[in-house]
């Protein structure tokens, strides 16, 4: 066991004028620290190409997840997916990337264009081995992990960007490590490393894709653990012990609403400065600072719009650009837990805040458990391991 993790995220853009998308991504987590990541590119695009590379994907995704042999993989999906009868293939070309325990890549590709890989910030030519399946040539390599290392792959829709208008012969392969290279170091999560390189490919096609384009990153990284605490316990008695779990706990200290945050300002014997961290051009209630914790912020209000950029991460991810350099409490949050924490730590309250029983308000004594439910559920599908306390 090691103390390395995988971020993983992708984008995909369809091809002008569909609105299916011929690619499909897959992530599927089989066993502790273990993830298999498909990538299919349908023949084609549309409806026909979107159902070609999604049963692909979820087909190899399951089966390789359960031990299967890349042999049995092909095999079942060249017997289970239509012949096209124009190209006589019965399946999508594909990139598998299988992590073991987070120590070692497994690279299996057909036809797509070659996974990237970034070393240390710099592109890596890592061993490739070829093996026959059914008369169909498959590219393996096997890859020990080390902290910081990127990979991506991608749908023949991205070295095509560009043909005939910026690039001759399209976006080469050479010219796209290269953009990767350039982003790396920034310390970008793997969706937003995805997200640019497909914005860039949008770009190129001048807004209108004349191909369906996916890029799929997975950046190996150390784990950072992250802890926040929102709410006051239900009984006071368990002030003390709250705090104590809280404050033991390795990583950063986030402190969510002000009853809280005077809680802890008490028991570390510290005092609470409310006087800083306002931005008028935010909606969102002004931060404050006790020594010893890294972000002190507003409970409800700025837990809402943390939630409403969680929800639009896992999505179509449009509001990046705000919460990446705004100033505002939420957005402080979403950077520590998006961009940086790989583990969270939850420790919520569950004190009746006698401000949430004004009828006037359109809040409840169970607010704080759906916000959490709701940030937790967001959490999971980027890819963080979440732990909830409550007191």
């Amino acid at each position: 066991m090691n103390d390395l993790c995988a971020d993983i995220g992708y984008k995909s853009i369809n091809h002008f004028g569909e609105q299916l998308c011929g690619d499909h991504v897959e992530v599927n987590e089989f066993e502790e620290d273990s993830t298999v990541a498909v990538l299919a590119d349908g023949l084609g695009s549309g409806v026909k190409a979107s159902i070609l590379s999604t049963l692909t994907s979820k087909i190899i995704s399951t089966m390789m997840a359960n031990g299967l042999s890349i042999e049995e993989c092909v095999s079942t999906i060249a017997q289970t997916l239509p012949v096209c009868s124009v190209r006589g293939v019965a399946y999508s070309t594909f990139t598998i990337i299988r992590l073991l325990h987070n120590s070692v890549a497994e690279i299996i590709e057909y036809d797509n264009p070659s996974v990237i890989m970034l070393r240390e910030g710099k592109v890596y030519d890592y061993p490739r081995s070829e093996l026959s399946i059914g008369g169909k040539t498959i590219v393996k390599s096997v890859i020990r992990l080390r902290d910081g290392d990127i990979f991506t792959a991608m749908s023949d829709g991205c070295p095509h960007a560009g043909i005939g208008e910026a690039y001759n012969f399209g976006w080469k392969r050479e010219d796209i490590a290269k953009f990767v290279e350039m982003l790396a170091p920034i310390g970008y999560s793997a969706k937003t490393l995805a997200a640019m390189l497909v914005d860039e490919c949008y770009k190129l096609y001048g807004g209108l894709p004349g191909d369906d384009a996916t890029a799929c990153v997975i950046r190996i990284r150390k784990r950072a653990p992250m802890n926040l605490l929102f709410g006051p316990p239900s009984n006071r008695d368990d002030c003390d012990r709250m705090m104590s779990l809280f404050f033991s706990k390795q990583g950063k200290h986030i402190i969510c609403g002000g009853t809280t945050s005077t809680i802890a300002a008490n028991w570390l014997g510290k005092p609470l400065d409310v006087s800083i961290g306002y931005d008028k051009d935010s909606d969102v209630p002004p931060t404050a600072h006790i020594e010893g914790v890294d972000l002190v912020t507003e409970g409800v209000v700025t837990m809402s719009k943390v939630i409403s950029y969680a929800e639009d991460c896992v999505g179509e991810n449009r509001l990046y650009e705000k919460w990446s350099i705004g100033k505002d409490g939420a957005c402080q949050i979403c950077r520590l837990l998006f961009e940086e924490a790989t583990d969270i730590n939850f420790y919520v309250g569950r004190a009746m805040n006698p401000a949430h029983q004004n009828p006037d308000l359109p809040i409840n004594f169970n607010i704080k458990m759906n916000l959490v439910q709701e940030l937790s559920e967001a959490l999971k599908r980027m890819g963080k391991r979440i732990k909830v306390s409550y007191f």
